[in-house]
């Protein structure tokens, strides 16, 4: 029998061997020799055995899920299934919790989700490692959380005020804010700025409060809304920033009084306007806002102790339109000027005034008045004209004026008619009257010219100057020329009338003949030979004889009536082409019925 003399320890010496030798009794004796090899089975009276005890590791917060954290090693002597090692966290401290976990048989313990520095700066855990016979041993872990700049600052509100009034003194307190860092150390570190301010600044009240205050003035026409940005900002690396905008509004005040859009107004109207024509506007903007911007016009006086304003002038108070009341005559007021004035509805109220100058448009209303030759003079002046003058001699120089003004008053000179328009020529601009040609004896002493006086207006207005010239052998002649001539002008309007007279008794004496003959050809007809006219022969014959008795005398007495325009006498004088005849009637016939009686006598020609 092998008998175990003291235990054995299969971690100290797991196997054995030996040799067993039987001897026997004989002599000599004899013995046999086996070889003996004793296993020693294993069984679990050894307890895992971690490495350490404590475990320290440190972890930037943000290791991202699934990182490995440790690895812890527990060893157990034993072998076989009292030798396998299990590992489990058994006890968490803290928010640890569900925040780790470890591979039961490698013992690798990871995140399973993100640490935060800011919840926990420090995880505890146990872990327990477990063989295959129930043995256990137990370690600490400790898990320290690295801060890491994850944390931006924060701006905290506690008061704003908006909007401002623009008129707020400098200082004046606009927002009061406070900032914080949820991160450590470095990380945690703030500073604030503003961005591209120059009307606001911040102000350090207390701690990490703030103040953000006005530097300067402030002009809501110029900026109406500021747009501030206050900026905080950590000393991590990389560092974290965060913004807290402030939208201040300027409220308005009636600081500016109302702007026109011009230094001046001018405009125009025509004259012999309609009554309440619009002849323009004018505009002032205000820079303000609200009631303080709304703009109402008025005519004004530029000083207390001037006149009131023009009665014809009148302006729109609510859209500035500009109206002439009454017609306007350009030959009497030129122009206008009225002083406008643009007021606000503030308090105070701001008041601007601007200088608005009317001009009177000419119209063509003016007729042109001549002032040479003198047309209401009686008689009228006769222009003397020598009959040697060469051409181009000036007779005269119409000279006329027109009370408009511009191409209105602008006149042009052209003849009319004329007694011999050939003779004659007028400058079409000053409005001289000069030859054309040289005289000849064939033209008229007495020449009579109406020259047209014309502006240049639409439509064009005229006058005529009517003017007469003598052509003289030389200027001894003019007594007798001008009586004849002031005789033929009074008698003018008679040679009219005598005129149509002598058509109307023409047309009698027409009518009368007709008739005479007319009534003759019916007699002669009726005649059947009871009576014989004279022909011809014997008429002449008969005149010869009353010739030869010496009844009449040959000479003859003329009794000439000319007119006062004839000049050179017109009139060519006959002989008589009969013989004298006695005083008394004349008659041959036949018989004492057809006696024809002939007057005889004095005998007129004129043309």
């Amino acid at each position: 029998e092998l008998v175990l003399e003291k235990p054995l320890d299969r971690e100290e010496q797991s196997e054995m061997g030996f040799s067993l030798i039987a001897t026997d009794g004989g002599s000599p004796p004899r013995s046999g020799t086996t070889q003996i090899h004793i296993v020693v089975l294993d069984v679990n009276d050894n307890s895992p055995v971690f490495t350490q005890e404590l475990y320290v590791v440190q972890v930037l917060e943000n290791a991202p899920e699934g990182s490995l954290i440790l690895k812890v090693v527990a060893t157990d002597q034993d072998v076989g299934v009292n030798g396998n090692i299990t590992y489990q966290i058994s006890q968490t401290v803290g928010q640890s919790d569900r925040v780790f976990t470890i591979d039961a048989r490698s013992g690798e313990i990871k995140l399973t989700k993100p640490l935060d520095f800011e919840a926990a700066e420090n995880h505890e855990l146990s872990v327990r490692a477990t063989d295959g016979g129930g043995l256990s041993a137990i370690c600490k872990v400790l898990v320290e959380v690295l801060d890491v700049n994850d944390n931006a600052p924060e701006v905290v509100v506690s008061s704003f005020s908006s909007p401002l009034p623009e008129n707020a003194l400098p200082g004046t307190v606009v927002a009061l804010l406070s900032v914080r860092d949820r991160d450590a150390g470095a990380n945690g570190k703030i500073s604030c700025a503003l961005e591209d301010q120059l009307l606001f600044s911040l102000r350090s009240a207390y701690k990490n409060y703030y103040e953000l205050v006005t530097v300067s003035t402030l002009d809501r026409e110029e900026v109406a809304r500021y747009i501030v940005t206050v900026t905080a900002a950590d000393e991590g690396s990389p560092p974290l920033t965060t913004s807290q905008t402030f939208t201040v509004d300027i409220s308005d005040v009636n600081d500016n009084a109302p702007v026109f859009n011009q230094t001046s107004y001018t405009m125009y109207v025509r004259e012999n306007n309609v009554p309440r024509v619009l002849v323009g506007a004018v505009n002032a903007s205000d820079a303000d806002v609200g009631p303080n911007a709304k703009v109402t016009y008025s005519l004004a006086t530029g000083h207390p102790t001037e006149h009131p304003p023009c009665s014809c002038i009148s302006v729109n108070s609510e859209n500035g339109h500009v109206f002439v009341l009454r017609p306007l005559d350009y030959e009497q007021v030129r122009q206008i000027e009225v002083l406008v004035s643009a007021s606000d509805a503030g308090s105070p109220p701001l008041s601007t005034n601007v200088t608005i100058r009317i001009l009177v448009v000419d119209e063509n209303d003016n007729v042109p008045v001549v002032l040479h030759p003198g047309q209401d003079s009686s008689p009228p002046s006769n222009e003397l004209v020598p009959i040697s003058a060469d051409t181009g001699y000036l007779i005269t120089k119409v000279v006329a004026v027109d009370a408009d003004s511009g191409q209105n008053s602008w006149l042009s000179y052209h003849l009319l008619k004329a007694t011999d328009p050939g003779l004659f020529v007028v400058h079409a601009q000053s409005g001289e009257v000069r030859l054309r040609r040289p005289v000849t004896e064939r033209d008229a002493v007495k020449q009579k010219l109406v020259v047209l006086v014309r502006d240049n207006g639409q439509p064009p207005l005229s006058a005529t100057a009517t003017l007469s010239a003598l052509l003289l052998n030389d200027f001894s002649d003019v007594h007798l020329q001008h009586s004849s001539l002031v005789t033929e002008d009074e008698s003018s309007s008679l040679t009219t009338y005598l005129i149509i007279s002598l058509v109307f008794i023409s047309l009698l004496f027409l009518m009368s003949a007709a008739g005479f003959f007319a009534h003759r050809a019916c007699k002669r007809k009726e005649v059947k030979g009871g009576h014989v006219l004279y022909g011809p022969s014997k008429f002449q014959s008969s005149l010869a004889d009353a010739a030869t008795a010496g009844a009449l005398p040959h000479a003859y007495c003329y009794e000439i009536s000319l007119t006062t325009g004839s000049g050179n006498s017109e009139f060519k004088f006959l002989k008589p082409v009969l013989p004298s005849l006695p005083p008394q009637h004349c008659a041959v016939s036949g018989d004492m019925e057809d006696e024809q009686v002939f007057p005889c006598g004095p005998l007129a020609m004129e043309d």
